[in-house]
């Protein structure tokens, strides 16, 4: 992408500022009100950008509270909803309109296909944190159809042009530049997840998965085949629904729909088995809030889960439903391995923190900031 046609200031009363898009949609929305609050303790303002549909009243008062953060709810699609590629154009140009009008010193868009076509005055830094042609490569086996194919061209020209690509993992990091034909790997910075203390109660025979159910790349359908072979039930919490019709019922999950934040956090206090059966994770925020409370992990034996949670989880084939079955099973039957899993699990946890995150996410705004703002985030930074 171009330089910045200005160079960039340093916000208001010398403080940066970045304008960050989010979606209540997935775990997109997590992901952004933590990196905000991350950046918030380094002094770095934010100007979260909400997109598609409206955030409930719990997520709206949750970003509000984040200190130095603006909440804008644009109204503008998701790329993935978009019915065109004007759509996503036109949105573009209002994120673009948004950075001046906020002053901001850095864009981070979390959805790149909204830098195809516009030119930002800011440096730009796309985060991969899922699209259309990485999903489809995992649940399909090659590239989207035609109908679909522009959403997927349209990113890979968003990343090309950004001056800075980051993904989640390694493991997505290499898919998108292979499916996108990047020149180089993106920049890997491990999510990180702001999370309250888990109140542990008595712990009880059951496992439990949470996510976007509807969503084919969560495979939750292995999971109802598995869940017809244990001896206690397998809870899912989470959207059967999603925003584009997609939709799933089970005959053999138990279904909680979509739970608050302190709910689920009641459900890991049992310290269920927690088990994901994903073909498509680029990382897997449920996983890690899973392990922070001391669950033992079953996973699928995809590459990103193979990355954060080798050595402390027991990975399963993402399509053998008995496979699935009998590790559950057997993590259930022996209390030792049970307590002993769910501990590793949560040391390994304790590695992706917010501020780790927020650290590296500076560290990249630094170096693409101009001289200015970037010897004033520096100066916050080590405030």
């Amino acid at each position: 992408m171009p330089q910045p046609a200005h160079p960039a200031r340093a916000g208001r009363g010398g403080t940066v500022k970045i304008l960050l898009t989010a979606d209540a949609v997935g775990g997109v929305w997590q992901y952004a009100t933590d990196l905000a609050q991350g950046l918030a303790d380094l002094n770095i303002q934010t100007v979260l950008a909400a997109m598609g549909p409206p955030p409930s009243p719990r997520q709206r008062d949750a970003a509000r509270s984040i200190d130095g953060s603006t909440l804008v709810e644009t109204h503008l699609p998701l790329d993935w909803l978009a019915e065109s590629p004007k759509a996503i154009a036109d949105a573009g140009r209002t994120l673009a309109e948004l950075a001046r009008r906020h002053d901001a010193d850095l864009v981070q868009l979390n959805a790149a296909a909204l830098a195809a076509e516009t030119e930002f005055d800011q440096p730009v830094v796309a985060v991969a944190h899922s699209c259309l042609g990485t999903w489809w490569r995992a649940t399909k086996g090659d590239d989207p159809d035609s109908p679909f194919r522009w959403r997927s061209e349209l990113t890979g020209q968003g990343l090309a042009l950004a001056d800075r690509v980051v993904a989640p993992t390694k493991a997505i990091a290499r898919a998108t530049k292979e499916v996108h034909r990047l020149a180089q790997l993106p920049t890997t910075v491990h999510n990180g997840r702001s999370l309250r203390p888990v109140e542990p109660v008595a712990s009880h025979d059951f496992a439990f998965t949470a996510g976007r159910l509807w969503d084919k790349g969560k495979n939750v359908a292995t999971l109802d085949g598995a869940a017809a072979r244990l001896p206690f039930p397998l809870h899912a919490a989470g959207p059967i629904e999603g925003p584009s019709g997609d939709r799933i019922e089970f005959n053999h999950i138990h279904a909680l729909g979509t739970l608050s934040d302190r709910e689920i956090s009641s459900w890991l206090g049992a310290r269920p088995v927690f088990v994901s059966a994903a073909l498509y994770e680029p990382f897997g925020l449920a996983v890690l809030e899973a392990a922070a409370a001391g669950c033992p992990l079953v996973l699928a034996d995809i590459p990103t889960f193979r990355e954060l949670w080798h050595g402390v989880a027991v990975f399963v084939d993402p399509m053998d439903a008995n496979g699935f079955a009998e590790a559950i099973s057997l993590v259930v039957r022996d209390d030792f391995a049970r307590a002993e899993m769910g501990r590793q699990a949560q040391l390994r946890a304790a590695q992706f923190s917010v501020e780790a995150m927020a650290g590296k996410m500076a560290a990249i705004y630094q170096s693409l900031l101009r001289p200015q703002a970037a010897a004033t985030l520096a100066q916050e930074v080590a405030a």
